[in-house]
């Protein structure tokens, strides 16, 4: 089976709307799109048995609407202030399109901070899969009202990556207001290629990927390949295609080629380790010599001291941090079993040599492991 033909058989899909198509590119909230979109995931959900799960975009764009701003501000409380308005009415134009077709709506509001927890992290998965199992359509979005820059997602295509990977979605689907991914910037350039299929991890689509995203939203072409590799973490597919297509879902539930399928090279991680492997913000780095780094990605060794050369950042014992080579690539991220400081004190030291220079041992290795994700 094709991975296109995939497409056609998935029970879960996650589906992100950006906020250029749910504001009408600014003049405020589609609800002919949104009424559309949404009979198309009614069909989806009540004929062909699907999960689906709603990332919506919007909620800022809407509040610049209906506080009459040109431009989106700046400042993180004037975002915030907008996002509080704007939420108001994009929950609503949800609500009351779905419940056209007899479903239930649910609001999940998340921060970073609520999936780098672990325990939080598992509470916001048995949520969701219960609402799930309930027949409920989740409708997600980053939680801008209270969010700061230190805990933000940064894009609401990185919170689809991360949703896919909490439900092990088998699809993410990014309806934006491009056709798909090019292999040069359309915009510019009259020739440029749409790309129709390929891994999500090929290096050569860093430099199809512009930078530039839209006015309104914060997300370009380059965050949603970022998500898209992210999301291949969990086996996910990632499809990006525009939501101005006439029946777009269903056309791409029947396996028609739209968009660009950006597809996953490698097995699903394990549960744990998908969580280890989302976390965007890292408390500390370590930099290995190269028998350590052979260690952990052609031998699958746990860390020791020994192939540490340096340190970086404040870390307490427990927390993620990436392990990178000498060039500055990170190649593994996990939770730590010292602090920054007493993994100072063991840099190039053998286990043997823990008790000796900290007065206790807590682990024989920096990194266990099964704590650990090698990329």
């Amino acid at each position: 089976m094709s991975k296109r033909q995939r497409l056609t058989t998935a029970k879960r899909w996650v589906v992100k709307i950006g906020s250029a198509l749910l504001t009408g590119d600014g003049v405020g909230l589609n609800h002919a799109d949104i009424a559309r979109w949404v009979q198309q995931m009614a069909h989806l959900h009540e004929e062909e048995g699907m999960e689906l799960l709603l990332v919506s975009s919007g909620a800022v764009a809407e509040g610049m609407c209906r506080l009459g701003w040109q431009q989106r501000p700046h400042a993180l409380h004037a975002l915030q202030a907008a996002a509080a308005v704007g939420q108001m009415g994009l929950v609503q134009a949800w609500e009351s399109a779905f419940s056209q077709y007899g479903l239930h709506t649910a609001q999940i509001l998340l921060t970073h901070d609520d999936l780098s927890h672990r325990q939080r992290y598992l509470n916001a998965r048995s949520t969701i899969r219960s609402l799930l199992q309930l027949g409920v359509i989740p409708v997600i979005n980053e939680n801008d009202t209270v969010v700061t820059d230190e805990i933000r997602f940064g894009d609401n295509d990185t919170l689809a990556a991360l949703a896919a990977n909490l439900v092990e979605a088998d699809h993410l689907i990014i309806l934006t207001d491009q056709q798909g991914l090019f292999d040069s910037d359309p915009r510019q350039d009259s020739g440029a290629r749409l790309i129709e299929e390929t891994q999500a991890a090929d290096p050569a689509l860093d430099e199809m990927a512009g930078e530039r995203g839209g006015q309104l939203g914060r997300g370009g072409m380059a965050t949603k390949l970022r998500a898209a590799r992210l999301a291949a973490r969990s086996g996910t597919c990632t499809a990006i295609v525009t939501g101005r297509e006439p029946d777009v879902l269903l056309r791409l539930r029947g396996g028609e080629s739209l968009g660009t399928l950006l597809t996953a090279s490698q097995a699903p991680l394990a549960a744990h380790k998908q969580w280890l492997a989302g976390h965007l913000q890292l408390r500390g780095k370590l930099v290995l010599d190269e028998g350590a780094v052979k260690a952990l990605t052609h031998s699958g060794k746990s860390l020791l001291a020994v192939g540490v050369q340096g340190v970086e950042g404040k870390f307490h014992r427990g927390e993620v941090v990436a392990c990178i080579d000498g060039q500055g690539r990170e190649i593994a991220r996990g939770l730590i079993n010292y602090a920054a400081d007493e993994v100072q004190s063991l840099l190039g030291q053998p286990s043997d040599r823990i008790e000796a220079i900290l007065g206790y041992v807590a682990e024989p290795e920096l990194i266990d492991r099964d704590n650990m994700v090698v990329f």
